[in-house]
């Protein structure tokens, strides 16, 4: 029940002041007041009597547009009564959402009298929300010098939401976390390949792509439907009538590309590699129809050869793509490889335009097409509700790539996931995307940014002046760190927008997420707590994988807690009602990949035989070596390499260079008869031993284990101490 003792003095001195009454009459009107809702609120909100929350009696999810009601002190109270008093959802969906109408407070300032009683009666309910659920007040805003994975930050104006994302290093664990860190809802995903990123759908299952299929897992990791198709690349989405919306890479021969108006002299010998857009309508568990589909290839214009077909000015036809831009800035840095053209990284539909956008990278733009236009209209020039067919309708952040500017022109670099800010959402219908800084070599920008565009929308097409780029030439709003530089993430990361004005914001290659409040000052910081596929402690950090130079200094290209993207969602998301949202642990106190094959077992006292499974594993007697012994040598690979974590007691004790790490971090391998490691040697024919010596300062705890590519196949952790 409600505080009344600590509520009715607030509400008496209020009522007393405005309205001259007596102290004792105040009080019983307010106390008369405060039972009323009391009554209300005990009704709306009483605990679950099942076990999971709620989750066994809540109904069919329905979808709910964001709430557009006015911030005033009767609609604010509504919504909280209307949060507390969801039958659907359980005790915890409840709690966030009722918190989230909290901070969005109206203001107080110069109400009227009946208006601060209302908004009084509510703060008092808000204060009373984290004793209900038992919520430490000091877990919004962790501190202390030992934190280093996890949530560092959460400050008012936070939003209140739940957060899906999952490790970039070939982790097949998908997590969903809390406001405070904690995990409430895992999935372990069965693929035998990396994927970059998954997407929670409204009936609560997820979806994901590896390279050549899409699948769609409900709750409990149960694959549901599968379609398999050529090679995906990055992106796909759940469109509102339910198809899948997919980039699919293709080839095309090196004669195929020159016979389309390619310059010979920098088309790799096999061939050019271009994005492609299928639609796909689920037939059944596994499989679909292609119901649409939108080639680039059906949209070149080219200048080098008038005798080829596609030849034209470029300058004067920005609705095509020139098939030579780029050519030759890709073949010197990629000779390699066939050629990667476009690198398309994301895709977005908006349903109320009947359009979709692209972010081919390589180009540094967004495109936008019509996807109204039929699979046969979009092959060509007219048709559609913009009349264009399949050409593009607008195209923004680099207009060299049609003629219409040089360097100093460009305003984007290698951009990230590119879309259009939902209806209801503070900057709806505008585009946010995160503009990474980085471009082939010569052309970067070395700083990352997030970048709201406002498009020239004209009706179902796109103003642009004649023989001119297209518009905006600035920002609606943008976020960079006080030093540019300080925020760099050359590759992969995202963005969104959230209901209170914030901006999600994903540096994807340090692993860390963020929100960014309108001003630009971060409210939320969450750092994924991911090395590979094991889990990090407090104190421990992930490693730099690789690096590289840049006017600036060094940068990280990539850290071993890397996430592609992640996505927050509001309580009220409808995918949420089918999980049981309670709270478990944080991330570092679960068992990772390496844990859920199967464990390996600690034997004996130092000195003796520590594990035994694809290797026997000894520790010396002064515990300055580990032993690897394997017998017969393996000539797979995956069966051969084997990992060695050592984390020290003092990480001051590490060397500089890697400090910052937290650890000391080292691959080994044994293929066959070759044995890899600092220190290695043969002990008979057939046998593999490789010697890792360890430092001299005091250790804390040795993780060593093995990795195949589609799991760890054992673990052994050894806590030292001093």
């Amino acid at each position: 029940m409600l505080d009344l003792a600590a509520i009715i003095p607030r509400l008496a001195r209020i009522w007393g002041r405005q309205n001259e009454c007596s102290s004792r009459i105040a009080a019983l009107c307010a106390a008369a007041a405060i039972a009323t809702i009391a009554i209300l609120i005990a009704a709306a909100w009483q605990p679950s009597a099942h076990a999971d929350g709620g989750a066994s009696a809540r109904g069919k999810p329905t979808a709910s547009a964001p709430d557009q009601t006015p911030a005033t002190p009767q609609a604010h109270a509504q919504r909280i009564l209307r949060a507390l008093s969801d039958r659907h959802a359980n005790n915890w969906v409840r709690y966030w959402q009722a918190r989230a109408d909290c901070q969005a407070a109206p203001d107080a300032h110069d109400a009227a009298p009946l208006d601060r009683v209302l908004l009084t009666l509510t703060a008092a309910i808000c204060a009373q929300l984290d004793a209900r659920l038992g919520v430490n007040p000091a877990d919004y805003s962790p501190r202390g010098e030992n934190r280093t994975v996890g949530l560092l930050l959460n400050e008012p104006g936070a939003a209140a939401g739940y957060t899906l994302f999952t490790g970039h290093w070939w982790n097949n664990d998908v997590f969903l976390i809390d406001p405070l860190g904690r995990v409430v809802h895992t999935w372990h995903l069965h693929l035998d390949r990396r994927f970059d990123h998954a997407k929670l759908l409204d009936n609560g299952n997820l979806l994901a792509t590896v390279e050549r299929g899409i699948f769609e897992y409900d709750p409990r990791g149960n694959i549901v439907w599968e379609y398999k198709v050529g090679i995906l690349h990055h992106d796909f989405l759940k469109m509102p009538n339910g198809n899948v919306l997919l980039l699919v890479g293709k080839t095309k021969p090196r004669e195929q590309v020159i016979a389309a108006g390619a310059n010979p002299e920098f088309i790799h010998e096999d061939g050019l590699t271009y994005d492609y857009l299928l639609e796909v309508r689920p037939t059944g568990a596994s499989g679909g129809e292609i119901v649409w589909e939108w080639s680039v290839w059906d949209h070149l214009v080219q200048d080098f050869d008038p005798s080829k077909p596609n030849y034209g000015a470029v300058a004067e036809h920005p609705e095509l793509i020139d098939i030579n831009f780029l050519q030759e800035t890709i073949s010197e840095r990629r000779p390699e490889a066939p050629l990667d053209w476009m690198h398309t990284n994301s895709v977005d539909y908006n349903p109320e335009l009947d359009q979709i956008m692209l972010s081919p990278r390589h180009f540094s733009e967004l495109w936008i097409i019509d996807r109204s236009a039929t699979t046969e209209e979009a092959r060509g020039h007219s048709g559609g509700n913009s009349g264009m067919g399949g050409d593009l309708l607008y195209r923004w952040g680099n207009p060299r790539a049609y003629g219409q500017g040089d360097a100093d022109d460009q305003r984007l670099f290698w951009q990230h996931q590119t879309h259009w800010i939902p209806p209801g959402l503070p900057g709806a219908g505008n585009i946010l995307l995160f503009n990474n800084g980085n471009e082939f070599r010569g052309n970067e920008r070395f700083y990352s940014s997030i970048d709201e565009v406002v498009p020239p929308a004209d009706g179902y097409r796109y103003r642009r002046a004649e023989n001119a780029a297209y518009p905006p030439d600035g920002l609606a709003w943008t976020y960079a760190a006080a030093t540019p530089t300080d925020f760099y993430a050359p590759i992969i990361s995202g963005t969104q927008r959230l209901p209170n004005g914030n901006t999600l914001i994903v540096d994807g290659t340090a692993g860390t997420i963020l929100q960014a409040a309108p001003d630009g000052r971060i409210v939320w910081k969450y750092v994924a707590p991911l090395h590979r596929r094991a889990h990090l402690r407090q104190g421990e950090l992930p490693s730099v994988h690789r690096t590289f130079r840049s006017p600036h200094g060094d940068h990280a290209l990539w850290h071993t807690n890397s996430v592609y993207r992640a996505y927050w969602h509001p309580p009220d998301h409808p995918g949420l009602r089918a999980l049981d949202l309670t709270p478990g642990g944080y991330i570092g106190d679960l068992p990772d990949i390496y844990d859920k094959t199967y464990a390996a077992a600690i034997a004996g006292a130092f000195g003796e035989r520590l594990a035994h499974s694809e290797f026997d594993i000894y520790l010396d007697e002064d515990k300055r070596r580990l032993i690897y012994i394997k017998q017969p040598c393996a000539d797979d690979y995956a069966q051969s390499k084997f990992a060695l974590h050592i984390i020290p007691a003092d990480t001051r004790k590490l060397p500089a260079g890697i400090r910052e790490r937290g650890f000391v971090y080292t691959d080994f391998y044994l293929g066959g008869k070759n044995i890899w490691g600092k220190t290695s040697g043969k002990a008979s024919a057939g046998q593999c031993i490789a010697i890792a010596p360890l430092p001299r300062y005091a250790i804390e705890r040795i993780r060593t284990g093995q990795r195949a590519d589609e799991g760890a196949l054992w673990q052994v952790e050894v806590e030292l101490g001093e």
